[in-house]
């Protein structure tokens, strides 16, 4: 009786001990992929991705030439109405790409855009933005399969533009970002290009530009926290002249920007 009970004991003792290995075999593979994540999600983001963003100026190109951009203080001024502008107007797109992240909302998002907007060289800068991440991202992230099935889904299909906020947010999904998350990096990629943009323009030094973005980081959290978590019925301008700057990129004479 007494080595029945030692046997039946050490079989329990062996399979804890099993079961616990189990655990934190799961739980290291668990965090190396959360860690592979992390890898992909600061990739997503770096100014090296090749995505097109640096080819745009937001519409600052054609407010300098316009004399309404004449200083590092009308700079920033004009990028905390840009970012206001895209707050209002492009961050409802990437919330609700995000509380529905499937092909189907995706689609439908992206057709809703296009009628939304109204400036030609926006609208087109928005699909070639978009255009560019997703072949981008199905070219460096192999993994997600998803992403490659997507792009061979829709690729030469005319149901979809690929604007850029509805897919900006279906790949941050798929690299393990959150809505919160998602939508305050849609702000920080738009601060970005358009101070990138003044450097290349010369109205701003490259260390200046960084000061200039840790400045008005205050003021983006600030649009992120009014316009989060909105629905895309209430996307709006609020800097229609900006919309108009945009829109009269295509007639100057000559241009650095596609927009």
């Amino acid at each position: 009786m007494d080595q029945d009970h030692s046997a039946l004991k050490k079989m329990r003792v062996d399979d804890a001990e099993d079961s616990v290995m189990s655990e934190m075999h799961a739980s290291a593979t668990a965090s190396s992929m959360n860690q592979q994540l992390f890898w992909s999600q600061w990739q997503l983001l770096d100014s090296i991705l090749p995505t097109g963003g640096f080819a745009h100026s937001y519409g600052l190109e054609a407010a300098m030439q316009s004399r309404i951009v004449n200083n590092p203080e009308d700079l920033r001024l004009f990028l905390i109405q840009a970012l206001e502008n895209i707050g209002s107007l492009l961050l409802p797109f990437v919330y609700c790409a995000c509380k529905s992240p499937d092909a189907a909302t995706w689609v439908k998002l992206d057709q809703v855009l296009e009628a939304t907007l109204m400036n030609e060289v926006g609208r087109k800068a928005s699909t070639s933005q978009g255009s560019a991440l997703l072949r981008v991202a199905a070219s460096v992230f192999t993994e997600i399969q998803s992403l490659q099935d997507l792009r061979k889904t829709y690729l030469g299909s005319t149901s979809v533009s690929f604007h850029h906020a509805p897919i900006f947010r279906l790949i941050c999904g798929l690299v393990g970002f959150d809505s919160e998350t998602t939508q305050r990096a849609y702000m920080f990629v738009t601060m970005r290009d358009v101070i990138s943009a003044a450097t290349r323009l010369n109205l701003i030094g490259p260390l200046a530009a960084s000061v200039l973005q840790h400045q008005v980081a205050p003021d983006a959290e600030k649009m992120v926290q009014k316009w989060r978590d909105r629905d895309v019925s209430e996307a709006s301008q609020t800097a229609p002249l900006l919309d108009a700057l945009q829109g009269c990129h295509a007639y100057m004479f000559s241009r650095l920007f596609c927009s």
